[in-house]
This record gives structure tokens, C-alpha cells and sequence, in this order.
């Protein structure tokens, strides 16, 4: 018999194997000082475009001063328990109908946070009978609910990333093992895809339900406060808020908090509220959070000033990026790839580069997420930052193309460059 313990002295897993290059630098890096566009980074100021804090809500003083407030007034326990039991308030409702108006819904429900929160909702909607269709480059949380649903049974087909002709072919297959079976079918995309910047085709999904029967849900979590003239989500972008039957994001990008919520019909999200497990059992989402998400959504709301600050930045870096050659493949919102032609150790040494030599902080992403000799810079813009900041990263960038082009990052020197 092996002991579990020893077997993970081995099994370190996908990421686990670089711990001891990477922990501190690549992965786990301490950023300190005020949430803002320079922070601290190995005690250097760096120029940083790795926060989701979209609308720049994360360090505003009215914000700031709604969670102290809150803090102050309840602590950080108040409410006690779960909402079934002991956990709810009127306040924790107050925010669930204001989110359930602003994006057109009947009902909302808060979840603790959004990760947990869809693969129990996920978990609740379906049964082992019914069948999911979903897009190949979902969020690991819908990756990991379709993983719980198929452990029990279910079926599930994917199509290629935003590949209609392909979503058409998977449903015939999911309708007829539906019917086959007496269950029903779930398509299940992303608003706005996270690591590549592009919108989930919404309108022609919905066009799908002309000849399928199928419930529609996406996950926005970059889209809601971001997407739509309103902010209210990608569903708004594309007009189809009627058509999409289950709307889902977080506080963590936009909002700058923590927690999330799932608006739908008020009988889906009672059936919810009574199934979910990951809810049912977790303790209510404090106080200083709810009052928190309060004032952040009445600033999302009444002061479209971030959101226009937010597309002003995004749109002068994506614009100057494309006016440089730089390949910016085909995001549509504020979520800036910029490619490059590079090897994995390569990655590695633009980092150091960007982050020793340029003070500039953001994420690389390398095979096998994306093909191999395909380096990856993930730039978020937001609302803090500056035409300034804008106009020296491109600079550096610039910088960055010609060495990799020349193949300086590709030479022993750079490799040994000391870290830390």
C-alpha cells in the first residue's frame, strides 16, 4: 500500500514541478503597497498590468471608506451561519435585488465566491439524465462542474473555441441522448474569455434555439461592469439579455471584492438557493462585503465615468500596440493579449527582462496553454491607469520584439541572470 504523503514528494503536479525556480517570481509574487498601477514588486516599484481591478474601484476612498465603515459597525463574523440558517439579512437581499434589476433579471443570489459557486450550480441544474454542451476554452470552475457532472453520469460534448457550425453538430448529438434518456440539455459558454480577450458568439448560440431546445448560461465574470452600455454584461453588448437564461459573474474583477451571483427566472434561483450545496453549507458572506458590493454596484451604476476611463485606456494601448506590429489577436474587450514568436525559456527571460531591467509587471503564458513557440504577454488595462503608462509600456514592448527577434533572451547569460 502507498502512503499518500510520500506519493506527493513525487507527484507535484503540472505547476508543482517548477516550485522551487518559480515560487516568489513567476508564481506566488508578493506585490506590496496600495492597490494602483505601481506597486511594489523585490522592493522595486513596478508599472503593473496583472490586476482585474477593471473600473479601478479597488483603491478608491469611497470604497475604501464603505468597507471600513462596515467593518467597523458588524466585524468581520456578523452574520453568523449560513443564509439557510442563521446567516441571512436584509441587506444581503437588498443587494441580490438590486443586482437582479441592474442585469434585467427576475431574481439573483449571492454566492460566497465565484469558483465554488459554479460548479454548484452546475451540480444543481443538471441531473445524471441531462446533457451538457460547452465551449473548449471555459474557465476551469465550468470545467471542473462539468467533471462533477459526468462522476455522476452525465454526458457532455464540447466544441471548438466559438466554432457555431461545430455547437450545432454537438447539440443534435446532446438531443438525441437527451431525449434517448428523458433529460434535458445545457449549453454553457463565457461572456467575455478571460485569457484571450475575445466575446463568446452569444448571438449565434441564441440563433441555435431555433432548431434546439436548450437552456443557455455564461459565466461573465470580465464582462460584467466592462461589456455593454450599461455594464451590465456582454449579454447587453449583443442584446440578447432575454435569450441568455442563466447570467453568472463575481465581484473579483470589476467590482474589486469578493463574492459572486447567479440572476435568472425567480423559480431557477429559488431551486438554487435550496440545492446548492456550496452554499447551503458555507457560512453568509460577511457583512463589510455586502455593504462593500453595495457601494461598488451604485458606482458601476451612476458613474459611468471608470467604465469610460477603463475603454479610454484599453483602447489607446490595443490601438498603439496594432500601430507597432504587435499582435494583439482578436480581443474585443478590455483583456490585451500580445503575442510574440518564442520558446518557453524564452517566456522566461522576457520576464526578467520586463520586470529587472523595465519595471514592468504583467503575466506571461506559455505552452501548453496556448501552442508551442507562442509566448503570451496578458496585459489588463483599467481605469487607474494613465495615456502615460500606456505610452511606456509600448515602448518597452517594442524593446522586448527586437531582442526576441535578435535572440538576446535565447543566450546563457540572460538564463543565469539572478532572480531575487
Amino acid at each position: 500500500m502507498v502512503d499518500i504523503f510520500d506519493r506527493l514528494k513525487e507527484a507535484l503536479g503540472p505547476l508543482g514541478q517548477y516550485q522551487q525556480k518559480a515560487e516568489g517570481y513567476f508564481m506566488f509574487p508578493e506585490l506590496e503597497g496600495e492597490i494602483k498601477p505601481r506597486m511594489k514588486f523585490q522592493g522595486k516599484e513596478v508599472l503593473n498590468w496583472s490586476l482585474n481591478n477593471y473600473l479601478g474601484l479597488a483603491n478608491h476612498p469611497e470604497v475604501r471608506k464603505a468597507d471600513a465603515d462596515a467593518a467597523a459597525q458588524f466585524g468581520m463574523a456578523y452574520p453568523m451561519g449560513a443564509r439557510m440558517m442563521s446567516g441571512q439579512t436584509k441587506y444581503h437581499k437588498e443587494l441580490e435585488d438590486k443586482l437582479a434589476s441592474f442585469v434585467k433579471r427576475e431574481s439573483a443570489y449571492l454566492l460566497n465566491f465565484g469558483y465554488q459557486g459554479m460548479i454548484s450550480i452546475i451540480d444543481s441544474l443538471v441531473t445524471r439524465k441531462d446533457v451538457i454542451v460547452y465551449d473548449s476554452e471555459s474557465h476551469a470552475c465550468i470545467m471542473d462542474g462539468i467533471f462533477l457532472h459526468k462522476s455522476k453520469g452525465g454526458k457532455s460534448f464540447v466544441f471548438p473555441h466559438n466554432d457555431i457550425e461545430r455547437c450545432a453538430k454537438m447539440l443534435k448529438f446532446a438531443t438525441k441522448n437527451a431525449e434517448e434518456n428523458g433529460g434535458g440539455v445545457l449549453v454553457i459558454t463565457e461572456g467575455v474569455f478571460g485569457m484571450a480577450g475575445d466575446l463568446g458568439n452569444l448571438p449565434e448560440i441564441v440563433k441555435l434555439k431555433k432548431d434546439f431546445k436548450f437552456r443557455l448560461m455564461i459565466d461573465d465574470a470580465h464582462g460584467f461592469g466592462t461589456m455593454g452600455k450599461t455594464g451590465a454584461g456582454t449579454d447587453e453588448h449583443f442584446d440578447v439579455q432575454k435569450d441568455v437564461d442563466i447570467y453568472f459573474s463575481t465581484f473579483a474583477k470589476a467590482m474589486a471584492g469578493i463574492g459572486a451571483f447567479v440572476a435568472s427566472d425567480k423559480y431557477v434561483v429559488d431551486s438554487l438557493k435550496y440545492n446548492m450545496r456550496s452554499q447551503i453549507f458555507a457560512k453568509s458572506l460577511p457583512m463589510p462585503m455586502v455593504f462593500g458590493a453595495l457601494k461598488r454596484l451604485d458606482m458601476l451604476q451612476n458613474e459611468p465615468e471608470h467604465k469610460a476611463k477603463l475603454w479610454e485606456i484599453a483602447t489607446a494601448l490595443q490601438n498603439g500596440l496594432k500601430e507597432n506590429g504587435f499582435n494583439i489577436g482578436n480581443t474585443q474587450s478590455p483583456v490585451t493579449p500580445v503575442y510574440f514568436s518564442g520558446s518557453v525559456p524564452e517566456g522566461t527571460n522576457v520576464v526578467v527582462d520586463l520586470r529587472e531591467n523595465h519595471n514592468i509587471f504583467c503575466s506571461v503564458v506559455v505552452y501548453p496553454v496556448i501552442p508551442k513557440d507562442v509566448l503570451m504577454l496578458r496585459v489588463i488595462p483599467t481605469a487607474a491607469h494613465t495615456m502615460e503608462d500606456v505610452a511606456e509600456t509600448i515602448e518597452v514592448f517594442k524593446k522586448i520584439k527586437l531582442n526576441l527577434e535578435a535572440g538576446k533572451y535565447n543566450t546563457a547569460e540572460m538564463q543565469s541572470m539572478k532572480i531575487g
